[in-house]
């Protein structure tokens, strides 16, 4: 099978795509043919050097994420057949022809979901509701920060938030933010060089429940100026750097929670329940029409190093998906 691999760390041109042996299931996987997977911050990073993959592999192939049609399966599987349409993330190897996961890892694509839109969903909405909801607790009629809307993640917790009834602002560069009230942010504010925080405060005094964070770096000092009492900061990234400066003593006072997460490196049991807890949610809202994937841009597998470059340009709205 063809797979992009990282042979030496660097530039999008580290990047080779090359043939490599097809990936053989164990008794509890199965084995995807893959349609389409995406690029995303992470494989950016992991090419660099500075997010290596948890699984040591032969070869270091890309991707968080693929879509595609089972081809095989393993002695033990039930849940799935050959041909089935399924979707899901893993934590690398997903860059490729062929991939292998476990069977309860993987989800149903939902019918109104076209083929070249399914890798849009499984690394940016589980992420996104597994921070927003699962471990931030958002309910309907609280509020949620959410730093770079639109992204993959960003225009995902849009949506998700919108869905159950809570209230979503956003901050993300000027020329992004009609995307992010197109889908149905309730406030929009420039990041930089704006003064968002000042903005945000004068707009929603009472503070935010959880804020939703890819940043890091200076703002992390802002979040918890932003947060309500007994708020909730979700740290999903460090885009902007991983030292910053806060105030510890709001922590106290506003007796704040402050989690960092991230899918990749969890134990299989974790990653199972937090995929299976938002397939059992969310997927319905895609089957309804009420949420849909984001695309961006597509690139063959071929052009991947095109598509790091457009990620790395910080041009895309939505995700930046790769065909095979």
């Amino acid at each position: 099978m063809r797979a992009a691999v990282v042979e030496q760390y660097g530039g999008p041109d580290a990047i080779v795509v090359k043939e490599v042996p097809d990936p053989i299931p164990g008794p509890d996987e199965i084995r995807v043919a893959v349609s389409y997977s995406a690029c995303n911050r992470a494989d950016t990073l992991q090419r660099q050097g500075g997010y290596p993959d948890p699984i040591k592999r032969e070869h270091e192939i890309l991707g968080l994420e693929y879509a595609g049609f089972v081809e095989s399966v393993g002695s033990r599987v039930t849940r799935w057949s050959v041909g089935d349409r399924v979707m899901g993330i893993e934590a690398g190897a997903c860059n490729a022809e062929m991939v292998i996961t476990h069977e309860r890892m993987a989800m149903p694509v939902p019918t109104a979901v076209a083929d070249e839109e399914m890798a849009g969903i499984p690394e940016v909405f589980v992420t996104a509701w597994d921070a927003l909801i699962a471990q931030g607790g958002l309910t309907s009629g609280a509020w949620a920060l959410v730093h770079a809307g639109a992204s993959g993640v960003g225009t995902a917790a849009i949506q998700i938030a919108k869905s159950i009834g809570a209230h979503i602002a956003v901050t993300c560069s000027a020329r992004k933010a009609d995307a992010c009230r197109a889908l149905g942010a309730d406030l929009v504010i420039e990041r930089s060089p704006s003064d968002w925080l000042s903005e945000l405060q004068a707009a929603v005094p009472q503070g935010m429940n959880v804020v939703l964070d890819v940043i890091g770096g200076e703002e992390s000092d802002r979040n918890l100026r932003a947060l309500a009492s007994q708020g909730t900061i979700m740290q999903v990234g460090l885009m902007g750097g991983a030292a910053s400066s806060i105030t510890t003593g709001l922590i106290l006072a506003k007796r704040a929670t402050w989690i960092g997460t991230t899918l990749r490196n969890r134990p299989i049991e974790q990653k199972i329940a937090a995929v299976q807890g938002f397939a059992a949610q969310m997927l319905p809202r895609f089957e309804s029409g009420e949420m849909k994937p984001v695309i961006d841009t597509t690139f063959d597998l071929s052009d991947i190093a095109d598509a790091h470059r457009h990620m790395e340009a910080d041009a895309n709205v939505g995700k930046i998906l790769l065909k095979m």
